[in-house]
């Protein structure tokens, strides 16, 4: 398959499942379901034992487009690279692990919740985010006054966002995906709930420049 960029790979779906895998439900199911409800992209958050197990078997389910969330330092990078992660996800910006992440040249997606570490970012070349926690930083408004500032930027808010906000976020210009932990929450362990709701998300549409 060829590589795709973190922005391609934002603008596959308005919703991004963020998954702890904490539950009963067998990982290659779960990316079946995701992927035939149309949300073929899914970060497996490295919060879990098992995380990097799962990211192996995912990305083995034709369509799927795994990576690894959760990314801290260098060692986890290494790690979810080794795994088979497509892409890498992490809660904030640092330069040892922003550098290494761009070294690797798997799409990276860094965290962001201020003024201050979209400048940093922007200063390693890097013009796509996750801004996160999207609520607790701030909500829409913070991001749209982020967004007047920095139009270059692209964004996938994470944290706190729900079902019922979700098209609220999709609806402004900067944001080209959400990311969703409400998909699959905490102890999930019915498939077909899983799918129902990943139906619902995958019809979204985001307005996107």
């Amino acid at each position: 398959m060829t590589a795709q960029t973190i922005d391609q790979i934002m603008r596959m779906v308005p919703v991004i499942p963020v998954l702890v895998m904490d539950g009963p439900l067998d990982p290659c199911a779960l990316a079946e379901t995701l992927v035939e409800a149309g949300l073929p992209v899914i970060e497996v958050t490295l919060r879990t034992p098992n995380a990097l197990d799962a990211i192996r078997a995912m990305s083995a389910v034709p369509g799927a487009v795994v990576g690894a969330g959760t990314v801290l330092n260098r060692e986890m990078l290494n790690d979810a690279i080794a795994a088979g992660s497509q892409f890498i996800v992490s809660p904030g910006l640092t330069d040892a692990l922003g550098k290494a992440a761009i070294a690797s040249g798997v799409p990276y997606l860094p965290g962001v919740a201020n003024a201050g570490d979209i400048m940093r970012g922007l200063d390693l070349g890097l013009n796509r985010f996750k801004f996160f926690p999207a609520e607790a930083a701030g909500g829409l408004p913070a991001l749209k006054s982020l967004a007047s500032v920095f139009g270059q930027a692209r964004f996938c808010p994470t944290g706190g966002i729900t079902e019922a906000s979700a098209l609220q976020w999709l609806g402004h210009p900067s944001v080209l995906c959400v990311g969703g932990s409400w998909l699959v929450p905490s102890g999930e362990a019915s498939l077909d709930a899983v799918a129902s709701r990943a139906r619902a998300a995958a019809a979204f549409h985001a307005s996107k420049p």
